[in-house]
């Protein structure tokens, strides 16, 4: 078997296909033989990791950013569901590889993958797999983050502000959310909890940090078996942007005003539709009910032997 390299070529504003050659020639150099194939479209990702599993290309290695590794995750776990001859129990995904080409690239971070590419190479080549966990979210998986309420709305600003580039965009995009001061009537339930009433946003992580600036979920460990949420209800303007710079460092789970707890699963259902993002992309602009999911350990994830995945 050969490794094979998904590239989405529009990450990064179209970035990751200008590093291309860099991005071979680092492959090359580690000594990883392998096989390309480029996505042409949204979604396309997830298409092209199905096909490579059923094949049998092993091991697989995203050369994007998070939405990217979040769209090939779930092709992995399609090509994994049409061949296992197990069906009472998920198998585990992967191997699966990084190559950073993304804007914030959180899930490297957060996992201490480097975003030098000849070092990410390196990794790759050494093999050294730590099994992390995944969520879901109404079955769509994700390995870093996701969201409804206010985060998803930042989403949305950040797809329209296409004259902006980098990391900044993130911020300017959350300003733009929070000055339309949006709310839900939300019904939340969790494991041994629940809340009803007006909110602002809620996030749930697999790992600490999203849109490569927010640490909205700072306590989250990508390995525990649990999903860490954070929610808060509605809030003024200018409580929202005093919280603003707070998430920075993920200081703002120290406000009364939000609720930071763990959990295996939990259901949100609102009164008017809310946006959903997964791992940054947006996956509805409206839905009324979303069932959160944890798969603890599904992922395997070709990780530094020195890193402790998931802190």
């Amino acid at each position: 078997m050969s490794a094979h390299v998904i590239l989405n070529p529009y990450s990064a504003r179209w970035k990751a296909k200008a590093r291309q050659p860099q991005a071979e020639a680092a492959l090359h150099e580690a000594g990883v033989e392998f096989t390309l194939s480029e996505s042409h479209g949204p979604g396309d990702c997830t298409r092209l990791a199905e096909e490579a599993v059923k094949r049998g290309d092993s091991p697989i290695i995203v050369a994007g950013g998070d939405g990217t590794i979040g769209e090939v995750v779930n092709g992995l776990a399609r090509g994994k569901a049409a061949t296992s001859r197990k069906r009472d129990e998920p198998e585990r995904l992967g191997p699966l590889g990084v190559l950073p080409l993304g804007t914030a690239n959180d899930l490297c971070d957060n996992l201490g993958i480097p975003r030098d590419l000849r070092q990410a190479a390196q990794v790759i080549a050494a093999g050294h797999l730590r099994e992390i966990d995944l969520g879901s979210a109404n079955g769509q998986l994700f390995a870093n983050n996701s969201a409804v309420g206010l985060e998803p709305v930042v989403s949305i600003h950040n797809i329209e502000l296409v004259w902006l580039r980098g990391v900044i965009r993130y911020l300017v995009a959350a300003l733009w959310a929070i000055s339309q001061k949006p709310s839900w009537e939300m019904d939340l339930g969790w494991d041994d909890g629940s809340y009803s009433g007006p909110v602002t946003l809620v996030s749930v992580g697999n790992c600490q940090r999203t849109g490569g600036l927010f640490f909205m979920t700072p306590k989250a460990k990508a390995d525990d078996g649990l999903l860490d949420f954070v929610f808060a209800p509605a809030l003024s303007r200018i409580a929202l942007l005093r919280l603003l710079p707070m998430t920075f460092n993920g200081s703002h789970v120290r406000d009364p005003r939000v609720h930071e707890l763990r959990t295996r699963m939990r259901t949100i259902r609102t009164k008017t539709p809310t946006p959903l993002q997964t791992d940054g992309e947006l996956s509805s602009r409206g839905l009324q009910e979303v069932i959160y999911r944890v798969h603890p350990h599904r992922l395997r994830l070709l990780c530094p032997a020195t890193q402790t995945c998931g802190t």
